[in-house]
């Protein structure tokens, strides 16, 4: 078999079918991201607001219609989880006084089976039958007056909670409570399950780049209208004004904070937060102002953000260390804040740099390729990027506003973009 020379033809044959080959790969990258108009959709919900922001094809629903679907799937978990309406399906399972079995909705059981297993996980930090103990302390549905309760009441109270109380049946899809004065509150689990539910209804429409927002409570997918990962900006936990903490670039996940720092009321000089210890019946106390947790769903998020505060910063970051969780403590020591982040956390940062590093680095070998097709197709000048892209059809971004037809374009483009 005879081997032939590498001649100079051939070497630049063999080059510009590479650079084809590269460019079709990069044309591709650049169609993917051809800018997609953007939609806004807010309304209330769960006594909060929500927004829906998502970029998409033409050929997706119309914006109404999401609209209504979205409205639909909110009513119906409202229906469902709410402590708020008193014809919900959790509040007729309150209310009864009946130790067995009770059939309930698909999303209702979905949502109870997760919290009881983050509760075990948490080891009964995350508690979803505290609820009486919220109502004693004036934080939930049930109007109080803003008292100390008593030791007895709130001895009495924590005979009736504990998540060891409720027991589901997975195939009957049926629950049940082991006193009859047991009751659930969702509150800090349910929010995040909506969102994902909104997610799911954008991704059954072709929707890959939304970011979907209940009360704080968010998921995100794809880019934003400039390209880029959503920004979403942490809290800084402070009572009075709003100021951002930490900005997160996020991508297919979701994130959420449990706060202790603005739903409050005060007895003398004594501040009682709204989050109440289950193994105590007590407002959590503490330095530990608010915990972020980053998590495939953001139902995970939710509960496991909460589950964290109630830990507190020692036992908290030791747990989300070992469950492998990515999470984010602000403590506030006399007004100025300090951020604990477990390892995970701090890997999800870095992996965002890498992404961002690695999208710089592509686009910057387009440009270069796309000034050597430029050069190889005719357009001696290698000064501006305009040669290549030109050629294509795509026009670019660093000065060109226009595709290129000659080599005088070339050169007026060259010096609108720098030496």
């Amino acid at each position: 078999m005879s081997i032939r020379p590498l001649t100079t033809s051939r070497i630049a044959g063999m080059t510009i079918a590479a650079i084809v080959l590269f460019m079709a790969i990069a044309v591709s990258s650049v169609r993917s991201t051809i800018p997609l108009p953007v939609s806004k959709l807010t309304g209330s919900t769960m006594g909060t607001g929500y927004t829906v922001k998502y970029r998409h094809a033409s050929d997706v629903p119309s914006v109404e219609t999401i609209h209504a679907e979205i409205e639909q799937q909110l009513a119906e978990i409202n229906q469902s989880m709410s402590t708020y309406d008193v014809d919900s399906e959790l509040s007729r399972f309150n209310r009864s006084d009946s130790t067995g079995w009770m059939p309930v909705s698909t999303p209702l059981y979905t949502v109870l089976a997760a919290a009881l297993e983050i509760g075990r996980q948490s080891k009964g930090a995350f508690d979803i039958t505290i609820g009486p103990l919220v109502n004693l302390w004036g934080f939930g549905p049930e109007n109080r007056s803003q008292d100390i309760p008593d030791a007895e009441e709130i001895a009495a109270t924590l005979e009736r909670t504990g998540h060891d109380k409720l027991m589901l049946d997975e195939i009957g899809r049926a629950v049940r409570k082991t006193r009859a004065d047991v009751s659930v509150d969702l509150s800090a689990i349910a929010k995040g399950y909506a969102v994902d539910q909104i997610a799911a209804i954008l991704e059954r429409h072709g929707i890959e780049h939304y970011m979907v927002e209940i009360g704080g409570e968010i998921r995100a997918r794809g880019v934003n209208a400039q390209q880029m990962p959503w920004r979403i900006g942490i809290d800084k936990p402070q009572t009075q004004g709003h100021a951002v903490q930490r900005v997160l670039a996020l991508d297919n996940a979701a994130l959420a904070t449990s706060g202790n720092y603005r739903n409050y009321f005060m007895i003398g000089n004594r501040r009682y937060m709204h989050v109440i210890d289950p193994a105590t019946g007590w407002p959590v106390e503490g330095r530990l102002a608010s915990v972020t947790v980053q998590a495939e769903t953001c139902m995970l998020a939710d509960a496991w953000a909460t589950a964290l505060l109630v830990l507190g910063l020692e036992r908290g970051l030791v747990m989300a260390e070992q469950l492998g969780l990515q999470a984010l403590f602000i403590v506030d020591r006399g007004g100025a804040f300090t951020e604990y982040a477990t390892n995970h956390f701090e890997s999800g940062e870095a992996q965002n740099i890498v992404v961002t590093f690695l999208a710089a680095f592509l686009i910057i070998g387009i440009a270069i390729a796309a000034m050597a097709i430029g050069v190889v197709m005719g357009r001696k000048p290698i000064a501006g990027s305009c040669g290549g892209l030109g050629q294509l059809g795509l026009g670019c971004d660093g000065g060109c506003g226009r595709p290129c037809s000659s080599s005088e374009n070339d050169k007026s483009s060259a010096d609108k973009s720098g030496p």
